[in-house]
């Protein structure tokens, strides 16, 4: 298997969700920017290209978030969700990406 292949394979692997929230979409109408959720060991330009290549747009740059796991509680026992990583994406004007689920 060469560099290219696994490292295709690598950004297949970096995108694990849109995070479809009000605040994310208000970023997309008022920023034309676009969440995602990361693997945690993510960079930006493995995000940059990941988006890339899925998508086929053009990013104009990427910020990254360390979103920490809310404390949560059961009964008497205190638990708590996992750390994640946030990617907003910016776009290049006149670029659209459509997440729409069932179009």
């Amino acid at each position: 298997m060469s560099a290219n292949t696994a490292n295709q394979e690598r950004l297949m692997q970096v995108i694990l969700a849109p995070q479809i929230s009000e605040k994310a979409t208000m970023l997309a109408d008022k920023y034309q920017q676009v969440v995602f959720r990361v693997v945690g060991n993510a960079t930006k330009p493995e995000v940059k290209a990941a988006v890339e290549l899925l998508f086929k747009v053009e990013v104009a740059g990427v910020q990254i978030a360390n979103v920490k796991g809310k404390v949560k509680r059961s009964g008497r026992t205190m638990g708590r969700r996992k750390d994640w990583k946030k990617a907003f994406v910016s776009l290049k004007p006149g670029q659209e990406l459509n997440l729409m689920v069932g179009e």
